[in-house]
């Protein structure tokens, strides 16, 4: 759970997210929720169908920071920050992602809480 993790998820996630939002379906249950923009999804398919129904063709996310910290449980919180860019837009949107990362029965790592917002 340390550094390492942090940032092989946040790399994975943002990864994925730019190159087919749709495969970012693996990493929610069915118990995860998605606050984007104020918008809030329940569960894994909910959530997928908003990632890909975003309205923007290409996406490249440039996290700035990443900080974390352990939670009750054995899970993680992790913050980044950072810059995107959409379609063909020259100007970065910056942005603010918290992940609450839990192990479900299985012992497998999924994002339980997901909260986005361009800042």
């Amino acid at each position: 759970m340390g550094f390492c993790f942090n940032a092989q998820f946040v790399g994975h996630y943002y990864s994925t997210f730019d190159s087919n939002r749709a495969d970012l379906a693996g990493l929610y249950r069915d118990n995860s929720m998605l606050t984007f923009q104020s918008a809030q999804e329940l569960g894994a398919a909910a959530i997928a169908q908003k990632l890909v129904s975003l309205p923007f063709q290409k996406v490249k996310h440039q996290p700035v920071t990443t900080e974390a910290q352990p939670t009750p449980g054995g899970g993680i919180v992790i913050l980044v920050t950072g810059q995107l860019l959409v379609d063909d837009e020259q100007n970065p949107l910056s942005y603010s992602q918290a992940f609450q990362l839990s192990k479900d029965q299985a012992g497998n790592w999924y994002v339980f809480n997901d909260i986005f917002t361009l800042v």
